[in-house]
């Protein structure tokens, strides 16, 4: 793995858990709906998912993930635009960000396996259409 392929697993697995570690700490302490916590600190609970995978990089996991973090980047857009308390409204465009991050450092990290793994296809299926007998 080149300088360039660490840098960018290294974006996905920080920004991760920097988003499972803002969602935990808003919801308990920072902003939380009620004084006290706030039982809306279940939604960390699918970022755990695909954590374990994450770390191993799986690039099933990175490629699955990557589309499901936007459910995240949805949440801080609604939450930026509609909660009344400006620490709210600050730890949501975190939230925007991590879930950019995240995104964008996930699909470029795994472009490069998909490029292989497309042309070791388009290899398999020509060796296939050569190896057929003439009839």
């Amino acid at each position: 793995m080149n300088n360039h392929q660490t840098t960018l697993y290294r974006l996905a697995s920080g920004s991760l858990i920097a988003l499972i570690l803002l969602c935990i700490s808003w919801e308990m302490w920072l902003a939380p709906y009620k004084h006290g916590g706030s039982i809306w600190v279940i939604k960390v609970l699918p970022l755990l998912f695909p954590l374990r995978g994450i770390l191993q990089k799986n690039i099933y996991t990175m490629q699955w993930s990557s589309m499901f973090i936007m459910f995240y980047f949805i949440e801080g857009v609604v939450r930026a635009m509609s909660d009344a308390d400006s620490l709210s409204r600050l730890l949501a465009g975190i939230e925007i960000f991590l879930s950019v991050v995240f995104f964008l450092s996930t699909i470029y990290y795994v472009r490069p396996f998909k490029k292989i793994a497309k042309a070791a296809k388009k290899k398999a299926e020509e060796q296939a259409n050569q190896s057929k007998p003439i009839t």
